[in-house]
């Protein structure tokens, strides 16, 4: 048996001020930063240790599991970040506040947009500034060849992001974790929610449920050889 520890970042300043985030790149709030010190504390008393990190390129996840593994005095370990474990991007949503655009859209409309897993929010245009293809951290990703510009979303339902996370846990994660590395994922609500579909072999209705709180470590007890869920847990 071993063991994958996922986190979502503590709380950021625009889940403070009831916003849709998305790709943006908003910092964590003062809660958030003790969310995650909390985090670190809780795993270091239960005697966790890891070997490798994995991170979205969103700094409120970054320094979320920079957090964590200072209190671990593990701040050295191997750390990988990519754009496949972003939060899932909010279209037109993004940087709305949430209770304004139920007024705007309607209750019923905007909780489909927030929890169903295969309904888009609006899209963006490619003249919109929240594009991720007008950003410069997005376009270097272009030039590198770690993003295709096809890659670059105008829009996602929880679907489309488990489509850029199974591959990425396929392909990075798991097999860290076949070859014996103690792994931590810190992430967001819905790259999260999309891994735990992968995990738990959930479908788009039976994960409509599921919600993930802020800076609260959650763990899976895997079979070592096929990565198949014994047993799940919240410290």
């Amino acid at each position: 048996m071993v063991k994958l520890v996922l986190i979502r970042h503590g709380q950021s300043m625009w889940n403070l001020e009831n916003k849709f985030t998305g790709w943006t790149d908003v910092d964590l709030s003062p809660k958030g930063v003790e969310e995650a010190k909390e985090a670190g504390k809780t795993l270091k008393k239960d005697g966790y240790h890891f070997d490798l990190a994995f991170t979205s390129v969103l700094k409120r996840a970054n320094k979320t599991m920079d957090y964590v593994l200072e209190e671990l005095g593990e701040s050295n370990i191997e750390k990988h970040y990519s754009w496949r474990l972003n939060e899932r991007h909010y279209g037109a949503l993004q940087g709305l506040n949430k209770a304004e655009s139920a007024v705007k859209w309607g209750d019923e409309q905007v909780h489909i947009w927030r929890r169903s897993a295969n309904v888009q929010p609006p899209a963006l245009t490619k003249e919109d500034p929240r594009w991720p293809g007008n950003q410069e951290t997005y376009q270097n990703l272009v030039k590198t060849g770690e993003m295709k510009e096809e890659d670059l979303p105008l829009t996602e339902c929880l679907v489309d992001t488990a489509k850029r996370v199974k591959p990425y846990f396929d392909e990075e994660i798991a097999p860290a974790i076949k070859a014996g590395k103690k792994v931590l994922i810190a992430a967001h609500g819905n790259s999260l929610r999309a891994l735990v579909m992968e995990l738990e072999h959930l479908t788009a209705d039976e994960i409509v449920g599921v919600e993930i709180p802020t800076g609260k470590p959650l763990v899976y007890e895997l079979d070592e050889s096929t990565l198949e869920v014994l047993n799940k847990y919240y410290l």
